[in-house]
């Protein structure tokens, strides 16, 4: 099963692999969103590490179980052969009701079929007061035109 866009990468397919992967988790279906990755698929998510597609779905499964009303925004940060690198935020609030945005960076390998095979990721949480939050938009895929991590000065 291919997932375009493969690599190589260039400018225009590396960015379009972002905005699929921000769409992907911006629906928050931990199953849709296992299947752009390998049977085998490698993660480092702050300090945790595991892999395959079955601990994946159970990661985003107890991810979105904590962090409610998520919105992610990533960015292209640059990109070589097979590798993408992104620069992300997402604003949540937990269960007290309190808010949060984390920032991170991300490094991505993908396989020849597009799927992704490695994915580590490095995330701090800063809490946020309501009136501070940025993403707004409702639940789901970031709309177009909605500003980026740069336009919003993250």
């Amino acid at each position: 099963m291919s997932r375009p866009p493969l690599p190589p990468f260039d400018a225009e397919t590396a960015a379009a692999k972002v905005r699929m992967a921000e769409g992907a988790w911006n629906g928050r279906d931990p199953a849709r969103v296992a299947l752009a990755y390998t049977p085998d698929s490698q993660w480092r998510n702050r300090a945790e590490r595991f892999a395959g597609r079955e601990a994946i779905e159970a990661f985003l499964t107890r991810k979105w179980a904590r962090e409610h009303d998520y919105r992610l925004i990533k960015e292209l940060w640059a990109f070589r052969d097979a590798r993408i690198a992104v620069r992300f935020a997402y604003e949540f609030r937990d269960d007290a009701g309190a808010w949060f945005r984390a920032y991170g960076n991300e490094n991505w390998e993908f396989a020849a079929d597009g799927r992704m095979a490695r994915r580590i990721a490095s995330i701090n949480d800063l809490a946020i007061s309501e009136q501070d939050r940025l993403f707004r938009w409702p639940l789901g895929v970031r709309p177009e035109g909605h500003p980026g991590l740069s336009d919003l000065g993250l």
